[in-house]
């Protein structure tokens, strides 16, 4: 084995108990959960024990359960389901579900997956299936994956097999994603600063554009976390530069290679292009002095070229001659080309401070593998290289297929700037939950083509606040850039302030990220997840869940301008819910029409809701903060902050912290509680200050704070029909308690108030608008309301009030 291959070993995955196996004729059943079961049909019996691309842990849980062979007929029994299994016919029969279902067609209802990538599509893309489905039972098929080796190889089997994995948990979405993660591995912790803002475009900036752009969104209080340089970092005129040998640089020994060579020179590149950045090594000094990590795009399909700086020691090192200016070949069957492609062209980058890669493939899915796509193999190799040292690893590339969740973040391609894409994005974001790939990234505000339209852009700003990755981008048109100050004022000031909340959740949303590697929960999930029993849930494809307190209704159609709102589909579960924007209240279970105008989007708080937060103008910091604020909805609720370093492999040996909040109402009294911190609190500043919001409560007689049961100062701000109590700065072995008696609570308008507001902003003649408004009145407020301004005012009507 090639010493710098062990490092992409992949131990033998352990097998199931001989007593959940069954082979005869070929076939053998392997029994992984009480409602999993593997099927594989292999003429000469060679089965497959080691993992592959997607699968990686069979032995994950013991089952009870029976073979009953009766002819050639075998039922599979376990607690929970009966597979029957056709031996003649080598296929499954049917699936009898825990709550009573037969089912024969295993594909029927699958609520699907995901997709490759978003490249060349204005709205909807092909999505692969997921693991759960409306009819019960989902198939995953591992039949043509490759396996992984312990010598650290990607490799054919040895035998050719049918290979599927039938899920039949019938609507326990939540277990069989669960269960998916423990066959196919769980997603790893990624970094904090990756929770943050990005800045991303295809541009040709120099040093001093990037650095000035760098400076002016700190002068705009606008905070950043990760910088993205784009292809232009190194050498792409080629030609130009180096003469009409960089045109011979391709080895040209299939079709793509030589498509590529015309097509695409100069897209391929390791070296600095010195006239755009005369000083590298000052620019990444100078992102870092901000704050910011880095990350740069990569097409590698070219391997290293005779123009770059590293080349005669690459071609050396290959035992290849550098005066013949023969690329080294880009060659995932070649251990020393591997080893070589990160020693060479990588790894020198990063000792000077790039933190991880942007692998941009797009050419196609062939190598000299047989059976092996380059991009899954890229998404391995390039993760388990980052992730080799303490820090956490971290690549942006493409979904290269089931298993593809272990390598995150996905890169979802070069998106259109349309209507249509945004409108399909918050589907395709939460959907892709249903395959286990929870960490998309997009082209927030579109990247290429389509129209400039700024409500869309604030739209698609507003959306990715509540994504899982919130990454500006666009195309190098000189009008496609995504600062908000390209954009008119009242939308300037709207997206700068959703950029700035994206990085205030960063807590919020880091605890979640804990909850998806540890527990199997996607922080963006579809509503029939905790709904699977209710069609409404399946109604609402664009709405979903961020984290454990939170519904987000995106707005992705334009406003009507006569009413100046827009309106999107809702589902309000049962409880009450408030929207965090607008302070208005929902009781469900109901559906409805939310309107709202461009200032935000529904966002809407379960009661007992806790969102812990970063406190304004904290910058680009990502530390764990000194003073946290935690935004409350009155209820019964509990929530547990999670806190480490943020960034190394250090929280596998004990050092992170959890620290519980439990907020509880009874009668017209609220009392929460920061219990004691739990864990290594080194990792924590020695005291924290809180800022506690109380979002719903106008007022309360009486407040205290005490801390370790005595009485504590505060200081208190009543505003707006929200409570603000700042605490002193408190050790994390303290427990802190607020409790607010006799409180008045937050009331949504009169439904004559909010049609009057509502009346008053319909674009029309005024003289209509007060005569429909006396009709209204005079109807008892509920009957639709004929006229010249129908159309706004039944749009109105629709915005119901519980």
């Amino acid at each position: 084995m090639n010493d710098y291959m062990k490092r992409f070993a992949q131990k033998t995955a352990n097998q199931p108990k001989k007593e959940q196996v069954f082979i005869k004729n070929g076939c053998r059943l392997t029994v992984i959960t009480e409602r999993l079961l593997r099927i594989e049909v292999q003429t000469s019996s060679v089965f497959c024990d080691l993992p592959t691309q997607a699968v990686v842990n069979r032995a994950f849980c013991e089952v009870e359960c029976s073979f009953i062979k009766s002819g050639n007929l075998v039922t599979v029994k376990t607690n929970s389901c009966e597979f029957v299994f056709d031996l003649a016919h080598k296929k499954l029969k049917s699936i009898k579900l825990s709550d009573g279902r037969t089912v024969t067609n295993f594909r029927k209802g699958n609520l699907k997956g995901t997709g490759r990538t978003l490249d060349n599509t204005n709205g909807f893309c092909k999505l692969c299936d997921g693991v759960v489905s409306k009819n019960g039972t989902a198939v995953l098929d591992d039949s043509c994956t490759l396996v992984l080796t312990e010598s650290g190889h990607i490799e054919k089997r040895k035998c050719p097999e049918t290979d599927l994995y039938y899920f039949a948990y019938g609507f326990d979405y939540n277990t069989a994603v669960r269960d998916y993660f423990n066959l196919t591995g769980f997603p790893p912790l990624i970094p904090r600063f990756a929770l943050g803002n990005w800045w991303s475009r295809y541009k040709a900036y120099t040093q001093d554009e990037y650095e000035t752009l760098i400076k002016r969104f700190e002068n705009e209080k606008i905070p950043l976390t990760v910088a993205t340089v784009d292809m232009d970092w190194h050498w792409v005129k080629v030609v130009e530069k180096f003469g009409e040998d960089a045109k011979k640089v391709y080895a040209k020994n299939n079709l793509m290679e030589k498509v590529y060579s015309i097509i695409f020179p100069g897209w391929t590149g390791y070296s600095w292009n010195t006239e755009l950045f005369p000083d590298p090594d000052g620019f990444l000094s100078f992102l870092k002095n901000k704050g910011l990590k880095v990350t740069m795009n990569l097409h590698p399909a070219a391997g290293c070229c005779f123009f770059e700086d590293v080349y005669k020691e690459f071609c050396e090192f290959m035992n290849q001659d550098p005066s013949q200016k023969k690329p080294v070949r880009f060659d995932l069957s070649d251990d020393k080309f591997i080893e070589g492609y990160f020693k060479f062209l990588h790894h020198p980058h990063e000792e000077k401070g790039v933190d991880f890669w942007w692998i941009d493939w797009q050419q196609g899915k062939n190598s000299d593998v047989d059976g092996l796509d380059p991009l899954s193999a890229l998404n391995r190799y390039h993760y388990i290289d980052n992730d080799s040292t303490n820090k956490r690893g971290l690549i942006l590339s493409r979904f290269s297929g089931a298993g593809a969740h272990r390598y995150p973040i996905g890169f979802s391609g070069d998106t259109f700037m349309s209507w249509a894409s945004l409108n399909y994005q918050p589907y395709f974001t939460a959907t892709a939950s249903n395959i286990g790939y929870t960490w998309w990234s997009h082209d927030i505000g579109g990247h290429t083509f389509g129209i400039r339209d700024d409500e869309l852009y604030l739209r698609w700003v507003q959306l990715g606040v509540f994504s899982p990755i919130m990454r500006l981008h666009s195309t190098s048109n000189e009008f496609m850039g995504k600062e908000p100050w390209m954009y008119r004022s009242d939308v300037r000031e709207y997206a700068s302030d959703a950029l700035r909340l994206r990085h205030r959740l960063i807590p919020y949303i880091y605890s979640a990220n804990r909850q998806t590697a540890e527990e199997g929960i996607p922080l963006v999930r579809p509503m029939y997840y905790a709904y699977p029993h209710t069609e409404a849930a399946y109604n609402v494809p664009n709405q979903f869940f961020f984290g454990s307190e939170l519904i987000v209704c995106p707005i992705t159609t334009k406003i009507n301008r006569k009413i100046e709102l827009a309106g999107t589909p809702c589902f309000i579960p049962e409880g009450r819910w408030t929207d965090i924007f607008t302070g208005r209240i929902y009781n469900g279970p109901c559906e409805l029409k939310l309107f709202r105008d461009e200032k935000s989007i529904p966002v809407l708080a379960k009661e007992g809701a806790i969102i812990p937060m970063y406190t304004e103008d904290c910058g680009n910091s990502v530390k764990n903060p000194d003073k946290l604020q935690l935004t409350l909805f009155r209820g019964n609720g509990s929530y547990t902050l999670y806190e480490d370093d943020g960034e190394t492999h250090n929280y596998l040996n004990g050092e992170y912290c959890k620290t519980q909040f439990t907020l509880s109402e009874e009668g017209n009294s609220l009392t929460f509680t920061v219990h004691r911190t739990e864990g290594d609190t080194a990792v924590l500043p020695e005291k924290r200050k809180y800022k506690l919001l109380f979002k719903d409560v106008v007022d309360a007689e009486k407040i205290t704070v005490t801390v370790n049961k005595k009485k504590a100062p505060f200081s208190l701000e009543k505003s707006g029909g929200v409570i603000e109590i700042d605490t002193g700065a408190i050790s994390p072995d303290s427990e802190t308690v607020i409790r607010l008696e006799n409180i008045s609570v937050l009331k949504n308008q009169s439904r004559r108030e909010l049609m009057t507001k509502l009346f008053a902003e319909i674009q029309g003649a005024n003289d209509i608008k007060k005569h429909l408004f006396e009709k209204f009145a005079i109807s008892g407020e509920k009957a639709f309301i004929p006229g010249s301004l129908a159309d706004a005012v039944k749009e109105i009507e629709m915005l119901k009030q519980d």
